[in-house]
């Protein structure tokens, strides 16, 4: 889901790096003290996962997570892969410094969408069924909306990169499956042994498994 330096245009980098300000910006103002280390340790959890690829015929894909950290973390989902990307593309040369901007925002703004989805659903249809349907529609919100925005970067950046755009599209639906259920089942988990950790983030969660 990385998009690599010298492929996207000016203007789409410069919006890309605007909208990762404003959604940092806003992220960092919402977000308490005691999340660091929540934060922290999604944020490492992200830069992880986003290195283990899962095959897709003679190509592959890779996690990327984005739902699961925007459904724990809300607004502060954009700090978390704002920093996990700029040390991927430090240590490892993956997307970025020019285009980490493009690729913070098409990851974190989907996992925000996914946070407002799970909240959405949590107030809809209450207790533990409701909770991990939910979980499961904003793990594979967060791909879904990665992969539209990376396509629509690709594709107004230059008409050639069409085709592009719509392989790394078509790539991911498998991944929106696997990460849906990943994050079905960890939030799950969370909310029978740390249900506080989901809180500050959905205070309307169920405070313990039925």
């Amino acid at each position: 889901m990385h998009i690599a330096e010298g492929v996207l245009s000016p203007p789409i980098l410069a919006a890309g790096y605007a909208l990762t300000a404003i959604g940092t910006a806003i992220g960092l103002r919402k977000l308490d003290y005691d999340q660091l280390m929540t934060v922290a340790i999604l944020a490492a959890t992200f830069f992880v996962g986003s290195l283990i690829h899962v095959p897709i015929g003679p190509s592959s894909a890779h996690l990327i997570l984005n739902g699961l950290l925007g459904v724990l973390l809300g607004w502060a989902v954009f700090p978390a892969i704002l920093s996990a990307l700029a040390l991927q593309a430090l240590l490892f040369q993956y997307g970025g410094i020019v285009v980490l901007g493009v690729n913070t925002f098409t990851m974190g703004f989907s996992g925000l969408v996914a946070w407002y989805v799970f909240r959405l659903l949590v107030r809809l249809w209450p207790g533990m069924k409701g909770l991990r349907a939910a979980a499961f529609c904003g793990g594979a919100i967060g791909v879904l909306g990665a992969g539209l925005l990376t396509a629509l970067a690709l594709a107004f950046s230059d008409e050639g990169f069409l085709t592009a755009a719509r392989l790394i599209f078509l790539a991911h639906l498998p991944v929106m499956l696997v990460e849906g259920l990943i994050t079905m089942f960890t939030v799950g988990f969370i909310a029978r042994v740390r249900p506080e950790m989901l809180h500050p983030s959905c205070p309307q969660c169920p405070q313990h498994s039925a």
